[in-house]
């Protein structure tokens, strides 16, 4: 990674210290409830200027679409800020959904949590002869909660792909016993999901002699 600068919340300028809304002095971020309402009832705010949400376009953009509903058509959907599937495109990707190890533990506390991990070794680099056990995958599970998938994550080829469609089954509520119920597709990266069988509590090797 070269370089990462990130947006600028460019609110400082727009008239909201007129109507008394209120934003971070440090960053120009604007602190809202879980409906996008700043601390003016009648003044809303979404996307990449909101004070700890993510900065990306698709979250924009379904935060856009649920807010309008909830104001003009009755509903009462909220955004989903947490199962935000999102991936950093550096050439080998890494592709995460849910939330980081280390904010699982804060929301739930480790003793709560499993967390299964291994390494693994894609198809396509055994030919050229690319280094074995470089590419990581990881899930956290809620064990309070029937061992519901809170975050996972994947470090190699195509990580985007995998975490999109990995992303739709944990909104939907996907557990571990569902992953290892699950057929997987051999020789992909994402099977990895449906054989993982070594907790990090264990402290076992997770390297891998082959694909």
């Amino acid at each position: 990674v070269l370089i990462a600068v990130g947006r600028d919340a460019c609110t400082r300028n727009i008239g909201l210290q007129t109507i008394g809304v209120k934003i971070n002095e440090k960053n120009g971020k604007v602190p809202v409830n879980d409906e996008e309402q700043t601390n003016v009832p009648y003044v809303y705010a979404i996307g990449d200027i909101l004070e700890g949400k993510l900065e990306l376009t698709p979250v924009a953009i379904q935060a856009g679409r649920l807010l309008a509903q909830r104001l003009y058509g009755g509903s009462s959907r909220k955004c989903d800020y947490i199962n935000v599937p999102t991936t950093v495109f550096t050439p080998l990707e890494y592709g995460s959904c849910g939330y980081p190890e280390e904010k699982a533990i804060e929301e739930y506390g480790q003793q709560n949590l499993e967390v299964y991990h291994t390494l693994f070794w894609p198809l396509e680099w055994t030919v050229p002869g690319r280094d074995n056990n470089t590419c990581y995958a990881k899930i956290i599970c809620n064990k309070q909660d029937n061992n519901r998938v809170i975050g996972l994550h994947v470090l190699g080829p195509n990580a985007g792909e995998v975490t999109q469609g990995f992303a739709a089954a944990i909104k939907c509520g996907l557990t571990k016993e569902l992953l290892d119920e699950t057929i997987g597709i051999h020789p992909t990266c994402a099977e990895v999901f449906t054989t993982m069988n070594i907790t990090k509590a264990s402290g076992q090797d997770i390297t891998q002699k082959g694909c």
